[in-house]
């Protein structure tokens, strides 16, 4: 009888940590009029190019952020930054774009995925979807990580391209940064990493790394992706609820 309820309570807990942590269910794919575009030339330009993706480095205040979340101690901090980078991908449209057999393709809504380091010091990848709230965000993402780290180790990549590439470096402020790329295949997936703290005169800087196929967007693009993020965590608390009881 203990064995059999044993049983039940772990199917009980895998159905729900499957609702829980259900993956987004895309809508059919847009594609953006290239004919009409007023960067195809600029687009045809740069799909041509062995290694067409340029980065951008730079800092990030995360004062108010962390301010924040100091009275909520069991909220991830790496997660909740991770939340404000991917809520500005999703508002900036060139953000949404993605080749696909050499059309452009418009998500109406990009989802995250991101490196997580392991007990033997290998790594894997967690997967998780975009939820504007950031308390449903942040319980979900929890349950993805939670559920990589508790798992068999094994390094699962997504092949879907409705994401950003997430990676965290924790050890170095870095000043600059370079992906690896497979030239092989069409990827035009941002990625974008974050570094190590950096306090200067009573701030908390955050090193910001993002890496963007220039075919898909230019520096004016990047740009407003970057005042967006910044915008957001200069007034964190317009996003970040309160503790929950």
């Amino acid at each position: 009888m203990l064995n059999e309820t044993t049983n039940q309570d772990a199917r009980a807990a895998t159905r729900f940590r499957s609702r829980l942590c259900s993956h987004y269910n895309p809508p059919m794919a847009k594609y953006l009029d290239v004919t009409n575009w007023p960067r195809r030339e600029v687009f045809e330009f740069f799909s041509g190019f062995d290694k067409p993706y340029f980065n951008i480095c730079t800092r990030l205040d995360v004062t108010n952020l962390l301010t924040l979340l100091r009275p909520r101690p069991k909220v991830s901090v790496m997660l909740a930054y991770h939340y404000f980078a991917l809520r500005a991908a999703n508002e900036i449209e060139p953000f949404r774009y993605r080749l696909r057999d050499g059309k452009v393709i418009v998500h109406d809504v990009i989802h995250g995925g991101t490196t997580v380091l392991l007990p033997n010091e290998n790594f894997t990848l967690a997967y998780f979807d975009y939820e504007a709230n950031f308390d449903k965000f942040i319980d979900q993402a929890e349950c993805a990580v939670k559920d990589v780290l508790t798992g068999d180790g094994a390094f699962r990549p997504n092949p879907s391209d409705d994401r950003i590439h997430f990676t965290t470096l924790p050890w170095v402020s870095f000043t600059s940064f370079s992906h690896a790329r497979n030239w092989r295949r069409e990827d035009s997936i941002p990625k974008i990493a974050f570094g190590k703290f950096v306090k200067e005169h009573q701030r908390t800087w955050l090193p910001f790394s993002v890496e963007v196929h220039h075919a898909l967007m230019d520096g004016l693009h990047v740009g407003r992706y970057v005042s967006r993020l910044e915008e957001t965590l200069a007034d964190a608390e317009a996003y970040v609820g309160s503790e929950k009881m």
